[in-house]
């Protein structure tokens, strides 16, 4: 991250510039309250030592009472610019979030399993240690640089010989931080890159856990895990060896500087050069001058991950190409999707089915229709225009999509079957895709829950779950990534006779199979590997 305060944040987030403004505020004011409350105790014990009659509680009630005031008036705004912050890192935290997730989620799926890890790792863990950076960090930083110069002018104001010992400790506390902070800064990338390769592993390691367990190999995948998870924790505990040596070396500057002023106001007292209220004066605020950089050089250190972390963030969101829609609108009822590479069309009351061999495009092709890849070579036409000129969101209403792997969500499966929209007849929807019998075995029926926390499907019913979606709809046009696989014969030919019904009633399907049964309720076939339109 640039300097301090990255100018990234201010620029992508409003929760950070309403942030800055509230902090610098506060720190202003316990500066303020800070410096008054040393001067007027320096004066309240002064004038006790050197005063017999000013001891009286009487005439020591009114500086104590603003004493007291001062001191709570401290606290409070300490803990508003607490709440400030805690509540600023939640925004900006949740900004930068929906900022990776936009990024990712426009990629085209081929490219977004490249980045999908990355992206996992900073909006699941890696930016939470932002929370750090705005509640420590940068609250130590504001009143750093406002209540430092600050405490050093009044002392200049009391005693101009402590000022200038002051002065010439305090630079070098930046100094070690900056030389501190440059190796920190490495071992807190180091770390973030750990923990995403771990945590890339154990997901691949629980999706391919089935076969992983058929082959008898989780043992080494096991060990892999355990060396990724001990390669993780060397780097933070080496991180955090620099952080504490750094806490060393930040606190035996400070307190050699305040001792040198302590040595020279207490010589200078017994010799009579100065007066007790302006040495009192001057020992008070002298550890006022060390404090708050003091606090920015350990919070800086426990700050480093999320700073790392956002970051890199900002690095993936501006490497990351955003896919934009255009704002034409086309009626899908009616329309006719040309794909203009393979010499195809698909219309109304048709089943075009895609067929050809594995990794020819036959799912890349049902994703340019969608508009989240572009197709290699040609355009998608519908009704005469491209798809990359259309309003996505408005498409995207009018077509009902069936992945190759239907995505089910942490929900009731009423939730999940109308994930895409609400579903006018559901009970017939998942007749037809033969689902109900499927909920006829769950615990709560439509209530039971999916996903976390609740019960899981074959991958034959998640598919049945996908395809009431997509037959349970209204959209015109059907796209259906291999919709029958993972089916037994006699549900296939009850939803292929499903498939074809939607099709007789004028909508547009479009089909990827190679399957015989398939194949055969085409009224065209296209043939991805070799060109030819059957």
């Amino acid at each position: 991250m640039s300097g301090p305060v990255d100018p990234r944040l201010w620029r992508a987030s409003t929760a950070m510039r309403r942030f800055l403004v509230s902090s610098t505020v506060c720190g202003v004011l316990i500066a303020c309250a800070t410096i008054a409350s040393a001067v007027v105790l320096a004066d309240i014990v002064a004038r006790v030592i050197t005063d017999p009659d000013a001891r009286s509680l009487s005439r020591l009630a009114a500086p104590l009472l603003i004493l007291l005031l001062l001191w709570t008036f401290r606290t409070l705004v300490t803990w508003q610019q607490g709440r400030l912050a805690q509540r600023g890192a939640s925004e900006v935290i949740a900004d930068l979030s929906r900022s990776v997730l936009g990024a990712t989620t426009s990629l085209p799926p081929r490219r977004l399993a490249g980045h999908r890890d990355d992206a996992a790792i900073l909006v699941t863990r890696g930016l939470d240690g932002l929370r750090l950076y705005f509640t420590a960090y940068l609250p130590a930083l504001l009143t750093a640089v406002i209540l430092t110069p600050a405490t050093v002018a009044v002392i200049a104001v009391y005693d101009w010989r402590s000022a200038v010992i002051v002065s010439i400790a305090l630079p070098l506390i930046p100094i070690f931080m900056v030389l501190i902070g440059l190796t920190t800064s490495e071992r807190s990338a180091a770390a973030l890159r750990a923990m995403a390769t771990l945590q890339s592993r154990l997901l691949d390691l629980v999706a391919g856990l089935p076969t992983l367990r058929a082959l008898r190999r989780v043992g080494g995948s096991a060990t892999r895990i355990a060396e990724l998870g001990a390669a993780h924790r060397r780097s933070t505990m080496a991180t955090l060896r620099i952080a504490f040596l750094s806490s060393l070396v930040l606190e035996l500057l400070a307190t050699l500087g305040v001792a040198l002023v302590a040595v020279s106001v207490g010589l200078r007292l017994v010799y009579g050069e100065m007066t007790l209220t302006a040495g009192l004066t001057a020992l008070l605020l002298a550890p006022e001058v060390f404090w708050p950089l003091r606090r920015v050089g350990a919070a800086y250190h426990a700050a480093q991950d999320g700073k790392t972390a956002a970051d890199n963030a900002f690095r993936l969101a501006d490497a990351l190409p955003r896919r934009i829609g255009g704002t034409r609108e086309v009626t899908a009822a009616g329309a006719t999707i040309d794909m203009t590479a393979y010499g195809a069309a698909a219309g109304p009351g048709q089943v075009t089915v895609i067929a050809g061999p594995n990794g020819v495009g036959k799912s890349t092709l049902l994703q340019a229709v969608l508009g989240l890849d572009e197709p290699v070579p040609g355009r998608i036409l519908v009704d005469g225009m491209d798809v990359a000129d259309l309003d996505l969101s408005a498409w995207w209403a009018q077509v009902a999509w069936l992945p190759h792997r239907p995505t089910i969500i942490a929900g009731t499966v009423r939730q999940n079957l109308e994930l895409f929209g609400p579903i006018k007849d559901i009970e017939t929807a998942c007749r037809k895709a033969c689902f109900d019998k499927v909920i006829a075995d769950l615990p709560d029926g439509m209530n039971t829950r999916l996903g976390s926390g609740g019960v899981g499907l074959s991958l034959g019913q998640r598919q049945r779950l996908g395809l009431a979606r997509a037959l349970g709809s209204t959209a015109s046009v059907l796209l259906l990534d291999e919709p029958t696989a993972h089916l037994d014969a006699e549900t296939e030919q009850r939803v292929l006779w499903a498939i074809s019904a939607r099709a007789a009633a004028g909508a547009t399907v479009i089909v990827v199979g190679h399957r015989a049964p398939v194949l055969a309720i085409g009224d065209r076939v296209v043939q991805l590997g070799s060109l030819v339109d059957v």
